[in-house]
């Protein structure tokens, strides 16, 4: 009976989130390890269809470099990293393409379609407006060419929407096109961003293999729960936020102020982390929000 009381208690606590958010756009990035791992597939897609199922709008936006660098080894095409961007050959972007839109992303739709709910491959080809991009040298400043990777420079949302309309829940490729049809690689974090920017979504989730921002990089404890956008500069400057997390936050800030209510910064390997970080009154991530 007592644990009957307490999933009771539960529900009880969510119901309140449940009704500010009903009809509510949250963009869902998902990547890093955890895309490795089938039972957590398995159960962060049914998280998401629950989310559908109570009248939140879910999008998901996936990675897939590491089964990108799995096929690019198996076809003994080199794998090279500039500044922490993969370089994109000619070859290379048939191979992220195929991956992504024939593998990664189909597996997600299917997993959705396997628990009963109604997914939709989307091509970031068909939404994202890209220009080619280009890294700086650390040392020199010079500007260095890397391939087919692309920047987001307008997102066309109605692919998103019409996939609402009829019901799907919306699983989007990170590849781009320019308008000459040539089609370049889109960092997945950054796609994220830019859509839920276009969107204004309420929420923006990044389900990954780290707890969150943490004050202390070494003690996954000390994941700090919540962040004002006027704090970033500070903790960038300190060191608490570095690396690749800095474009990341950075571009987490730019959907903000452009309309995208929260950024919440999750630990995807946590059982449920997804609904527990929505839909309790402490969460378990990171929260990103405007002040």
């Amino acid at each position: 009976m007592q644990k009957l009381i307490e999933k009771a208690s539960v529900l009880a606590e969510a119901l309140p989130y449940i009704q500010t958010f009903r009809d509510s756009m949250f963009v869902v990035k998902f990547g890093g390890s955890v895309m490795e791992d089938p039972a957590l597939i398995k159960r962060t897609m049914r998280d998401i269809v629950l989310l559908e199922a109570i009248g939140i709008k879910p999008v998901v936006v996936h990675g897939g470099g590491k089964a990108i660098t799995a096929r690019l080894k198996e076809l003994n095409i080199p794998t090279k990293f500039i500044n922490g961007l993969r370089h994109t050959c000619d070859k290379t972007i048939e191979v992220v393409d195929d991956v992504l839109h024939n593998v990664t992303n189909k597996s997600l739709v299917d997993g959705i379609l396997e628990i009963g709910g109604r997914g939709r491959q989307v091509s970031g080809k068909d939404m994202l407006k890209s220009e080619r991009m280009y890294t700086k040298c650390a040392e020199t400043g010079a500007q260095l060419d890397i391939g087919f990777v692309g920047d987001v420079v307008e997102v066309d949302t109605i692919p998103v929407l019409n996939a609402f309309w009829d019901g799907h829940i919306p699983v989007i490729a990170p590849l781009g096109r320019d308008a000459n049809g040539q089609v370049y690689n889109i960092n997945a974090d950054i796609a994220a961003c830019k859509i839920a920017e276009a969107l204004k979504a309420r929420k923006l989730v990044f389900l990954s293999d780290v707890p969150g921002i943490l004050s202390d990089p070494k003690d996954e404890k000390s994941v700090i729960s919540s962040i004002k956008t006027s704090e970033v500069d500070g903790l960038i400057s300190s060191g608490v936020i570095s690396g690749g997390m800095i474009p990341k936050v950075q571009s987490c800030i730019h959907a903000i102020q452009h309309g995208t209510e929260k950024v919440h910064m999750i630990d995807g390997r946590v059982t449920h982390s997804l609904l527990l970080e929505i839909f309790t009154d402490k969460g378990i991530g990171t929260e990103i929000f405007n002040a």
